[in-house]
């Protein structure tokens, strides 16, 4: 007799949108819940993407964030919202829609980091560069359909994205790799050049050592979640049958937590969601306004977010980064 109570997982049937003509099927069985869904938890887990991409959208509103990040904000909400439609309807051209806009928000997170304090000349350049590579990618991968070649270039793009925003953090935010150091502050005294006091400068370097911890940490925890989500995707993948077979015997809605894909999208939901954060708050760190600007994280488990610095009669009020 089962320990816990549960309802036997209703058979496969075809659904409203049948027939399938996506090149990928996932190891959640499907229409087995409604006719209307063809992967019912596989599609309900983007709702994270939905509402975490609406949060950013907001905030970068409210907050006056740059519009790179507002319309990186717009990607993730529609990376969200086709992979609902993919998963709903198992049809090719919303694969398209779910796997391509992964590319296209990468590739502005990419013009986010390399385009900084750039000339224009650069700028143009680089714009033109990344837009001829999306839809390089898009034409490609719509002749190969093969989702390797998505995945590859999905995996390089994002490395080379993250990798790159690691190598600005450390220069910009580490006293010892930057202009903070005492030497340097005497060779700009002596070039009458203007210099901040031991104090100011200590204060700055305990601020930005204390904001390059926070920032490690939020790197560390993101891309752990996102890896953890690929590699439960991947047993997903591998042991499909096994993991199938296990559901029926632990029945609904405890089979539920088996879903692997359905994992996948709640953590790297979440690690994309850090990931943009992360830039918006390093953007700021550039552009020397880490006074007007903090973390709100109160809690591990809450989502953070970049706000405005609270301004009170004595000044900007304490910030909780």
């Amino acid at each position: 007799m089962p320990l816990l109570p549960f309802f036997p997982y209703p058979p496969s049937q075809d659904g409203y949108w049948h027939p399938i003509t996506s090149t990928l099927n996932w190891c959640e069985e499907d229409y087995y819940a409604t006719i209307y869904s063809a992967e019912i938890v596989n599609a309900l887990t983007n709702l994270l993407f939905m509402l975490l991409g609406v949060k950013g959208i907001l905030s970068c509103r409210r907050n006056g964030h740059d519009t790179i990040f507002a319309v990186a904000f717009y990607g993730y909400l529609l990376v969200g919202t086709g992979s609902f439609l993919f998963h709903s309807t198992l049809k090719y051209p919303m694969q398209l829609v779910d796997e391509l806009s992964m590319i296209y928000t990468t590739c502005l997170m990419c013009y986010a980091s390399f385009s900084y304090s750039k000339p224009i000349t650069y700028r143009v350049f680089l714009g033109i560069f990344l837009t001829s590579l999306a839809i390089f990618i898009t034409l490609y991968y719509h002749y190969l359909q093969n989702p390797v070649f998505h995945q590859n270039a999905y995996a390089l793009l994002t490395a080379i994205v993250l990798l790159r925003s690691m190598y600005t953090m450390e220069v910009t935010l580490r006293p010892s790799r930057r202009r903070s150091t005492e030497e340097d502050r005497l060779a700009r005294e002596k070039q009458g050049l203007p210099v901040l006091s031991k104090e100011r400068q200590h204060y700055e370097n305990v601020r930005d050592l204390k904001t390059l911890k926070t920032m490690w940490f939020m790197v560390a925890l993101g891309l752990s979640v996102f890896l953890g989500g690929f590699g439960i995707w991947n047993l997903d993948n591998h042991f499909c049958s096994t993991i199938r077979r296990w559901r029926r015997e632990v029945g609904l809605p405890w089979g539920i937590l088996l879903e692997g894909h359905g994992w996948w999208h709640l953590m790297t939901g979440t690690g994309a969601y850090l990931y943009i954060v992360w830039g918006i708050w390093l953007r700021h760190c550039l552009n020397e306004l880490q006074e007007e600007y903090y973390l709100w994280w109160p809690h591990l488990w809450t989502f953070p977010e970049i706000v405005r610095t609270p301004i009170s009669a004595n000044g900007p009020a304490k910030k909780l980064n």
